[in-house]
């Protein structure tokens, strides 16, 4: 069961939940601290716990990792993400769920599973590694072309 649980070399996919916050013109994103995607900037987000809405677990994670506080608005964008090992096994699967958010209050502050958090004009983006699906997803919602 423990490992069925488990974000890495899981027995089934896990539900990963982020929210892209625009405010201002900028976008909160989070350097990630942990695998996958490890010193890549990306979408704040994290697993959605058991007996846990999908709108409940964004606002969470938004809060753990940035210190931002955000209203949930509609989900925009949700993707699948695999990793495989060197060996061809799946290390990684999830299918994200990401939903617009709307800033309350709060400074960035990288925390949890973020090393760092920031809010970033959209032409700050290119001199940044970002996360593949990142950029996707900000292209999809029109932050970025």
């Amino acid at each position: 069961m423990e490992q069925e649980l488990s974000n890495i070399y899981p027995l089934v996919p896990r539900v990963g939940v982020g929210d892209i916050t625009i405010h201002e013109g900028r976008i909160l994103l989070v350097k990630r601290g942990i695998e996958p995607s490890r010193g890549l900037w990306a979408i704040p987000g994290g697993t959605l716990k058991l007996g846990e809405t999908l709108r409940e677990c964004a606002a969470r994670e938004i809060l753990e990792e940035t210190g931002i506080t955000i209203k949930v608005g509609d989900c925009v964008y949700v993707f699948d993400f695999f990793e495989r090992d060197d060996s061809g096994k799946i290390k990684f699967h999830f299918v994200v769920v990401d939903f617009a958010g709307q800033y309350l209050s709060g400074e960035p502050k990288g925390a949890d599973d973020a090393a760092e958090a920031r809010w970033l004009k959209p032409e700050e983006l290119s001199k940044l590694p970002v996360a593949k699906n990142t950029l996707a997803a900000l292209k999809e919602v029109g932050f970025i072309d």
